[in-house]
């Protein structure tokens, strides 16, 4: 490798922080391909000083400089290219296959580009002009991996125009300015349809023509108005989309990724959560008040426009952070970058431990080339605004025939002809979205118990002689539901505790900020099981829409229960009687009368595998999460049997059980192409929290 190397030895001034002379290692030997020092080679130091910086603007503190030797290597970047790097290279093909020169190609290879440069630089600029191509390639002639084969990635949104929009745009001003900057501020309004997905450069016509083809095909179920609800919790404000609107948008991003697995032959996820339009994320607590009253003075059922954008962006700066040059700077080194007001620097907070106070290393959006700039030359920017637009897709407000004529010239215009409307084929679309959308299946154990925290005699300490429920702690619930036999009933089918309320609130909250779509609920016939479901929904809206199927099938081990008798549970007129929104025509796998005292470990395991079948196959089209709310044993004896997993030994899952926690997930995704199911991340953190013990304050009187 040494022999391919042309060694260049230069010296580079060393510069000294204002007022103090430090003394510094002086010769490094620098990879000039990656602007990196690979050695360091004996004592010295050369004074430089600054030049040419612009009046009234100069670099925090100057640059210390050493003596450098500059090994310029040659057939060795890839050799040298940093770990991360590599392994991003190697996911990509560097065999690209063109079907032939396109208009905006040709003139790019007639002015001698490669074609795969040629692609590179149609891809980064949008396929707009041959212009923006020729001006990006002559921006990166000094790019160092302008021929390596990194693809873009793609992400579909839908955004707002028109009244709506500039009605956000005043929020998202006001909201900064009342309330600081939060994640929201970080893009521009929209709902998320597609998430972020490869494609090769030169299939990013495919893309366009997948988009097309995707609204053309819903374009004349596509809704009038689209409903947005208001939504607030402790970290997240904004607006939902639900019922039949949310399901044709739905429609919309599946039929995108089926057109473009079919045309471009790449894997597009499209959104399964809940539609959502972010208004404020990850705020401080103490401005959700005012974010509120912000967001009232939005009017969403104004006339609104809706347009599908697809945008792309560099892969390999997705989690750097994004710089704005503000002045103008010219290089005073070689390994400087030279800036000009409105670039984009791509800064990696990991890697700045070589640079000196006041300066950064960082890669230019503009040219590609990577070196060191002063940092107080820039502002904080945010990655999308190096985001490149690539096409729309506009549904209009109305279907009559004037504004289908109106879209079919406009179509024309844009040298695109409008097919005829084509009629949706609702089953077709059902099976892509099997074979797209996973189905999922969260298992989660209910929240924290009373008799957990007060012991089995929890009901003496809170019934008063005459039977009556008093709450003598405030970690008791503040009442009870009614049962028809009275509350000595609840000692074996005990309630959650305050904090089981809160703990179950909190996972919901977690559940609703993560983004997931629950489709239904499943839960154990234990009241405290059904009261977590219902806390969840609560934190998810959902409470009103999705009914609870209480499914005996998945109740705890019988033999671990108290007594000679299974426990008297509440029935379904109790707990609707409750206010709990229990499903009356959900046929369970096993009915509440089949359960047995003391069942054996066999027969416990095969009635969760008979019952976990049965919830799976009930709508087997069905895609989203299905969640089921159980018992800890359930974290165990409800995914095994997804898994194809023999039942553990009864001793082993005795002590598992025994470790798990409040809340406690397991979550399994259905892997179609492979024909089984996965045990992958839960979609939330776990919850972890001290004890706090009783406090008596009469302790604390003197002489007591």
């Amino acid at each position: 490798m040494l022999s391919t190397l042309m060694l260049l030895i230069f010296w580079a001034g060393s510069l000294f922080a204002v007022g103090c002379a430090c003394s510094v290692p002086v010769l490094d030997v620098i990879d000039t391909s990656s602007k990196r020092p690979c050695l360091q080679l004996g004592p010295s130091e050369v004074p430089a000083d600054i030049a040419n910086v612009p009046r009234g603007v100069e670099p925090k503190s100057p640059r210390l400089r050493r003596p450098v030797l500059l090994l310029v290597l040659e057939g060795a970047r890839q050799e040298e290219m940093a770990a991360g790097e590599t392994q991003l290279y190697a996911k990509v093909s560097n065999k690209l296959k063109v079907r032939g020169p396109s208009l905006l190609l040709e003139p790019l290879l007639g002015m001698g580009f490669p074609v795969h440069t040629a692609l590179k630089a149609l891809a980064a600029t949008g396929r707009k002009t041959a212009e923006e191509a020729s001006d990006w390639l002559r921006c990166h002639r000094n790019d160092p991996s302008l021929d390596d084969p990194i693809p873009q990635e793609y992400a579909l949104f839908l955004c707002p125009t028109g009244s709506l929009l500039e009605q956000l745009q005043e929020f998202w001003r006001e909201s900064k300015r009342q309330c600081t900057k939060n994640r929201a501020h970080e893009i521009f309004p929209h709902i998320t349809l597609c998430d972020f997905f490869t494609c090769e450069d030169h299939k990013v016509e495919c893309l366009y023509e997948a988009l097309k083809r995707a609204g053309d095909r819903i374009r004349g179920s596509f809704p009038l108005v689209v409903p947005l609800a208001l939504h607030s919790s402790i970290s997240y404000l904004g607006f939902f989309v639900n019922d039949s609107p949310a399901d044709v948008i739905r429609e919309f991003a599946t039929t995108f990724a089926m057109e473009v697995a079919v045309l471009a032959d790449c894997t597009v996820k499209p959104c399964a959560k809940q539609l959502h339009l972010t208004l404020a994320h990850k705020f401080y607590p103490h401005h959700q008040r005012t974010l509120e009253q912000l967001a009232r003075a939005i009017h969403p059922g104004h006339s609104c426009q809706w347009t599908a954008v697809l945008y792309s962006r560099d892969m390999r700066f997705v989690h750097y952070q994004t710089l704005r040059a503000l002045f103008q700077y010219k290089p005073q080194n070689e390994d400087e970058l030279t800036l000009s007001p409105g670039d984009y620097i791509f800064v990696d907070p990991t890697q700045q431990e070589e640079t000196s106070e006041g300066w950064v290393i960082g890669t230019s959006q503009r040219t590609g080339c990577r070196g060191f700039l002063p940092e107080n030359y820039t502002e904080q920017a945010n990655e999308s605004d190096t985001w490149v637009k690539h096409r729309t897709y506009t549904f209009s407000l109305a279907m009559d025939l004037a504004s289908r004529k109106d879209g079919e010239a406009s179509s024309r215009r844009n040298g695109e002809p409008h097919p005829p409307q084509t009629p949706r084929d609702v089953s077709s679309i059902q099976a892509l979205q099997a074979t797209i959308a996973r189905k999922s299946v969260l298992v989660v154990r209910h929240g924290e118990r009373v008799d957990q925290i007060f012991g089995k005699s929890w009901l003496q300490q809170c019934s008063t002689p005459d039977g009556k429920y008093y709450r003598p702690d405030l970690n008791f619930p503040c009442s009870l539901p009614r049962r028809s036999s009275g509350i000595k009933d609840f000692e074996n089918d005990p309630p959650l505790s305050s904090c089981g309320i809160f703990q179950s609130r909190m996972a919901g909250e977690a559940l609703l900020d993560s983004g997931i779509r629950i489709t239904s609920v499943f839960t154990s016939p234990a009241l405290r099981c059904v009261q977590t479901a219902k806390h969840i929904l609560e934190e998810l809206k959902l409470e009103k829409t999705i009914k609870i199927r209480v499914e005996p099938g998945i109740f705890e081990w019988t033999k671990w229960e108290s007594g000679k008798t299974t426990p008297t549970l509440m029935t379904l007129d109790e707990l609707q009687e409750a206010g709990f929104n229990v499903s009356m025509d959900y046929r369970p796998a096993f009915p509440l009368a089949s359960l047995m005292p003391a069942e054996s470990y066999d027969e416990y395991v095969n009635r969760c595998a008979v019952s976990v079948g049965w919830i799976t196959s009930i709508r087997p089209r069905d895609v989203g999460v299905i969640l089921i709310v159980g018992h800890g044993s359930a974290l165990d004896s409800c995914t095994r049997p997804l898994l194809g997993l023999p039942p553990r030994d009864s001793g082993d899952f005795a002590q598992l059980v025994r470790k798990i926690p409040s809340l406690g997930m397991c979550f399994c995704e259905e892997n179609k192409e492979e024909g089984k199911w996965e045990l992958v991340s839960p979609p939330v953190k776990t919850l972890t929290h001290g004890s706090n013990s009783a406090f008596n304050w009469r302790n604390w009187i003197p002489g007591s």
